[in-house]
């Protein structure tokens, strides 16, 4: 009969608890030094990356106004006949044209002396024949009040604004460090993953150098799925919630900063999910039939995250939670069809 080799194959990859601390404080080292430099070059496009970020708002905006303007020319159509204006008699057509021209409209009341005295000023000579009326005892002329319907481009009414003398450099700090992030990123998830491979066998750190690459994949396609898809439904449902209560919008760029900040990093950490999957797979916590044995339990738990990864709107968590829930049922299938090689060391 054979003798049985009792020797450890892996005694020499076993780490204490002291070396993992060790290799955590190296990795985080490395990782924040890559940070660093990353947003050295973010500040050179700092300016750049406020404007782009605020597109999506000023986006937003822009239809909400349009949306409102349609509407309140569709109730006023007969008195913006009744001063000159060409209406259509189509709601449709109405939105053809307000789209097509970026305007706004506006209904604002003011006296009409009172406006005739300010044109008289600044065009005499075509209104010097008109006479004004005498002031009355108040000192003004009297009158009530008559709408005048106003228009102006939709981009003035878009502009996100701040609050203080300080805040647009803390916006333009914070904008360089997610472009040192997004820059710096194949650097941190690189230190991620080799404190990962630190805790494995060397038959299991080979799919490493797999798993990161599809790590960057998944990272930013989840933040460009965020910053695309997500940000306009959202900030749709929002602004109708404020409209429904009655209440004006005037966002602030460091709100809307934090907004943008989070939605897309829990995406694109959120997108991470079939990976995660695979790795457990490979390395026999998970299997295939366990998968899919508790695929109820793992939709809960999805739905669960994204209401805490995402804003308190019920938007952005379904947003989040749906592709999640295809991403799951991919995990499964990359796990079926990319099975687990068996370890010769395993009996």
């Amino acid at each position: 009969m054979p003798k049985q080799n009792t020797k450890d194959l892996f005694k020499e990859t076993t780490m204490t608890f002291g070396e993992h601390l060790e290799e955590l404080r190296a990795c985080l080292f490395k990782a924040l030094l890559g940070l660093a430099v990353g947003f050295a070059l973010g500040l050179l496009v700092g300016g750049r990356v406020v404007d782009l970020i605020q597109l999506p708002l000023q986006n937003a905006l822009a239809v909400y106004y349009r949306d409102h303007s349609i509407e309140d020319i569709w109730e006023h159509r007969s008195e913006l006949r009744e001063a000159g204006y060409t209406v259509p008699e189509d709601f449709d057509q109405i939105e053809k044209d307000i789209t097509k021209k970026k305007w706004m409209f506006e209904e604002v009341y003011s006296n009409p002396i009172e406006l005739l005295r300010h044109l008289k000023q600044s065009d005499q000579k075509q209104l010097d024949d008109i006479p004004l009326p005498e002031l009355d005892p108040q000192g003004t002329f009297g009158g009530e009040l008559v709408p005048i319907f106003l228009w102006r481009p939709v981009e003035d009414a878009v502009r996100v604004t701040s609050l203080s003398a300080h805040e647009p450099f803390i916006i333009y700090i914070k904008a360089s460090l997610v472009v040192g992030a997004l820059i710096s990123s194949p650097w941190i998830f690189y230190q991620i993953w080799m404190f990962v491979a630190a805790g494995l066998y060397p038959n299991e750190k080979k799919y490493i150098h797999i798993f990161l690459p599809f790590s960057l994949v998944l990272f930013f396609t989840g933040a460009a799925t965020a910053f695309f898809f997500v940000f306009g439904p959202v900030l749709k449902f929002l602004f109708h919630f404020n409209d429904m209560l009655g209440i004006a919008q005037d966002i602030r760029i460091s709100e809307w900063l934090g907004f943008v900040l989070m939605l897309p990093l829990g995406f694109g950490v959120s997108f991470q999910l079939p990976l995660v999957m695979l790795f457990l797979e490979r390395v026999g916590i998970f299997d295939v039939q366990a998968y899919l044995s508790k695929w109820r339990i793992a939709i809960l738990v999805i739905f669960t995250l994204a209401m805490f990864l995402t804003p308190a709107d019920p938007t952005s968590m379904i947003l989040m939670a749906a592709p999640l829930t295809v991403l799951y049922f991919g995990g499964i299938l990359l796990c079926k069809y990319l099975p687990r090689n068996k370890s010769p060391f395993e009996d």
